[in-house]
Order: structure tokens, then C-alpha cells, then sequence
């Protein structure tokens, strides 16, 4: 099973502490592990990538970037990215492997780069990490299977009102 790239998202909880990822995985080799490589070594003032650890000294396998969607703006944010939505982001990661979502003998030639939410009035730890590791592996799942289909899209696209659209689409 090769994957050069594939696509996943996921919207999990709600309020300040809600987790909207968006992810790609995909081989080393080829685009994704291009990404990868240039997220790692460019990042501006705001917008920090970071190799996604389990804890210092064990990265979660396939090798994982967090990137963050919205500007850190200061320390609270920074350390909400850091520690519960990077915990998160790299056991869902690894959760993903070990239940064999990710075939683990695949694993090692690939990248996956997650863009995390992280709102700037969000207080509770636990629901950060709680949110970022159901959306993470619910955006894995998806992105491995395919999902959803264009079948899918097609069909629900008629009747779907995006949360945020503030009733715009009607």
C-alpha cells in the first residue's frame, strides 16, 4: 500500500476548546515528504512547526509536524500548542499505528502533517487534548480510507450548512 498523498478532517467538540484539524500523509518521497521538509526548516514569527513528540526524545512514528492555523499570540497559546494539543496530535498518531489504521510496516516511509486550531481565549487543557486526539485520529481514519467519498460530497452537499457560515448559505 503506497500513499503519495491523501487528505483528512475533522471537527471535534466545541466552544473555545474545539479541534478543527486538517492533515496530509504521504510518502517521504514525494510531495508530502517535501512539505515536511520545508515545514520544518521555514516558519515565521507566530507560526512555529514542530516535530510531533509523545515526550522528549520519542517522536510519534510516522514522523509528524504540527502546524498551527491561527497566529500564536503569546505564551498561554504557545504552551497550549506545546503540550496538550501536541500530546494529542502525537498519541493519536501513534494510536492510529498501533491499531492498525496506519499499517505499521508502511509507518517509516511516511509524513504527515497536522494543522491544529488553537483558540486564543481557550482555557481547558483537557478538552484541548481530549478534541485534538478524536479529530486526529478521525481525520487519519478518513484520510487512509478515503472518505468521504465523492459520492458522499455529491449527495449531502444540497441539504449541509457549514457551522460558521453564520446561515450565509441559506
Amino acid at each position: 500500500m503506497a500513499i503519495t498523498l491523501v487528505t483528512g478532517e475533522s471537527l471535534q467538540g466545541d466552544g473555545n476548546e474545539l479541534a478543527h484539524i486538517d492533515l496530509i500523509i504521504g510518502s517521504k518521497s514525494g510531495p508530502v515528504g517535501q512539505a515536511f521538509a520545508s515545514a520544518l526548516v521555514n516558519e515565521t514569527e507566530g507560526h512555529t512547526n514542530l516535530l510531533a513528540v509523545v515526550t522528549p526524545n520519542l517522536p510519534a512514528k510516522p514522523d509528524t509536524i504540527i502546524t498551527n492555523k491561527v497566529t500564536i499570540k503569546g505564551e498561554k497559546q504557545a504552551v497550549q500548542l506545546f503540550g496538550p494539543a501536541q500530546a494529542a496530535v502525537s498519541r493519536a498518531v501513534v494510536d492510529s499505528v498501533a491499531s492498525g489504521v496506519i499499517p505499521k510496516e508502511i509507518a517509516d516511509d511516511l509524513a504527515i502533517i497536522v494543522s491544529v486550531f488553537i483558540h486564543w481565549e481557550a482555557n481547558d487543557d483537557k478538552k484541548i487534548y481530549d478534541n485534538n486526539y478524536a479529530a486526529v485520529k478521525d481525520a487519519i481514519a478518513n484520510a487512509i480510507k478515503g472518505e468521504p467519498s465523492v459520492a458522499k460530497v455529491i449527495a449531502e452537499t444540497p441539504a449541509a450548512r457549514h457551522p460558521f457560515a453564520s446561515g450565509a448559505e441559506a
